[in-house]
């Protein structure tokens, strides 16, 4: 399989269980060729022509030949410079012929951009009815927060060691939050857990959770008890990063009483407590390791390629006939 083929696979998915519906991402990719077609020439050559097909401005190939053949693929959550030097030194010492290297957390421009991805967020909460000039307000700053946070760090530090190494670099953070978003979206509907301890039993018993528990990482009830009810439960799981932290009386009025994310911080908690919400958090890096599984399940199916894992990964192959939704 080639690099580009994996990298276009993996947006396609991304686009397939994104859950603001293709005809939102039809149009924001229709908005971008529009953006394109009034540049001037010379401002078409600096243009990013990936952001024609790709609507996930934090997944891009970083470093490397499209064109490349891939068989094997080092596979981490965070990618850094270390985990570029283990590749090389895996190649140059044991003889394990990776080919390219997989980050599940954006680098280079792609971890530039990570801001503009949380405009997603705005969709997923005014579909639980609020109002969409709400979410986009208090998103706003906070968007322009996570920019400003972003603008002085140095993005392609790891991507120049994987070049200087001649290592292919692939980011996928997005497409992969979709796929854990939707799968546990739909496990959700449909186990229909009424109290917070039948929601953790249904966590607790997807494998990549299970393992996270053996390492004392286990999810969590950070606001409720074991038998609070459920309610209706929001999957806080995709759109880049933490949202705005003075959302959560909203999320209270809307209907939703229980969310579910990766992880919170203490303002952000403190926050979702005054709102009476129920927090759990399923683990940020378990959380991300499904999703990746999920992702590389639908990208090659036919077990394809060979896996190296690091940095917080294991590799779990699902049924080819498993549905991330309905």
């Amino acid at each position: 399989m080639k690099l580009g083929e994996i990298y276009r696979r993996a947006v396609a998915i991304g686009i397939d269980y994104d859950l603001r519906g293709r005809e939102e991402i039809n149009r924001l990719l229709a908005e971008e060729k529009e953006k394109y077609e009034k540049l001037e020439e010379s401002e078409k050559a600096s243009f990013d022509l990936d952001r024609l097909f790709n609507p996930f401005a934090d997944s891009r190939i970083l470093w490397g030949d499209p064109e490349i053949e891939v068989k094997k693929v080092l596979v981490g959550i965070d990618l850094e410079v270390g985990e570029v030097l283990l590749a090389y030194l895996l190649n140059r010492d044991r003889g394990e012929k990776i080919d390219c290297l997989i980050a599940h957390h954006p680098e280079g421009r792609a971890l530039a951009r990570l801001a503009e991805v949380m405009k997603l967020q705005v969709d997923l909460l005014s579909q639980y009815g609020i109002a969409v000039s709400v979410v986009e307000q208090l998103m706003e700053k906070r968007i322009a927060e996570v920019e400003r946070r972003l603008l002085p760090v140095n993005h392609n530090r790891t991507v120049d060691v994987a070049r200087l190494l001649g290592l292919p670099f692939l980011c996928l953070h997005t497409p992969a939050d979709n796929c854990v978003t939707a799968y546990l979206k739909k496990r959700f509907d449909q186990e229909k857990p009424l109290f917070l301890r039948d929601l953790l039993k249904i966590l607790r018993s997807i494998p990549e959770y299970e393992a996270s528990a053996r390492l004392e990482g286990a999810p969590k009830i950070l606001h409720g008890s074991e038998n609070s009810r459920c309610g209706q439960i929001y999957v806080d799981m995709t759109g880049g990063t933490e949202g705005s932290k003075e959302i959560f009386d909203k999320i209270a009025t809307s209907g939703i009483s229980t969310i579910v994310g990766m992880h919170f911080s203490e303002e952000h908690l403190e926050k979702a407590k005054k709102a009476n919400l129920n927090i759990v958090v399923a683990g940020h890096i378990a959380s991300d390791t499904l999703g990746l599984n999920l992702l590389l399940d639908a990208i090659d199916p036919e077990n394809e390629l060979e896996f190296v894992c690091v940095s917080g990964f294991e590799r779990r192959r699902r049924p080819a006939s498993g549905e991330i939704r309905s």
